[in-house]
């Protein structure tokens, strides 16, 4: 019995490796400046010049720390025997622009995996366009990518940010399935990302799609009003 026990972390480890984590593939954000100069003896209204509107400004200028996105209870609700209860952070080179965390755990018997991971992407204005703009064409992308995955379904969530969908699917990994749910959720000018994975090792009995899918909403709220209080 205790060399089944060892076995698990291995195929634990497996999974987590092939978690499919959504891609922060972001483009630098930048800014830009310039002047006007009107004609002599008038100014640039009086010249016919056309000016560009004023964007909208960007409704949350900061993101929390990722590891504190999520309640401390969801995260040991979610993530029985977590071997980490502060979580792992993602590397960001800009903390304001983008932040991360999971926590990964086996359950009391060592054979009931399960993954959770937050992502946070922040976005700022450009000439182009806005920065709430951005977020919205980024959680659109997401979800639609998502849904590509084979067997994959898509929702609506309900009360959760300006936009939220949860994708739920299946994947197979060394002959062990597990039951995933990803909610990309958008606040204003930040998307939210969030992923739960679960499975059964060894054998054992997976967790229900309708719990996954429960556990992925119930840390997006977490993360959503993490949002809204590091700007309060």
């Amino acid at each position: 019995m205790e060399r089944r026990r060892r076995t698990a972390p291995r195929s634990a480890l497996l999974l987590a490796c092939a978690a499919a984590v959504p891609a922060m593939l972001l483009a630098g954000c930048s800014s830009g400046g310039g002047s006007d100069s009107g004609k002599s003896g008038g100014s640039s209204a009086d010249s016919g010049t056309p000016t560009t509107p004023a964007l909208a400004p960007e409704k949350y200028a900061t993101l929390p720390e990722g590891c504190v996105t999520v309640g401390k209870s969801t995260v040991a609700t979610l993530v029985p025997k977590v071997k980490s209860a502060a979580g792992t952070p993602a590397m960001s080179q800009d903390i304001s622009a983008r932040a991360g965390c999971s926590w990964t755990g086996n359950g009391s018997d060592g054979y009931q995996y399960r993954w959770l991971s937050v992502t946070l992407q922040r976005f700022a204005s450009t000439p182009a366009a806005s920065a709430e703009q951005q977020a919205k064409d980024r959680y659109a992308d997401q979800v639609a990518q998502l849904g590509k995955a084979p067997g994959a379904t898509t929702a609506a969530v309900a009360k959760l940010g300006d936009q939220a969908s949860s994708v739920a699917a299946k994947a197979t990994v060394s002959k062990v399935t597990s039951q995933n749910d990803t909610v990309v959720a958008r606040v204003g000018n930040v998307v939210v990302i969030v992923e739960y994975n679960g499975a059964g090792l060894e054998g054992k009995k997976n967790p229900s799609a309708a719990t996954v899918v429960s556990g992925a909403e119930r840390a997006a709220k977490d993360a959503v009003l993490a949002v809204v209080g590091a700007n309060s």
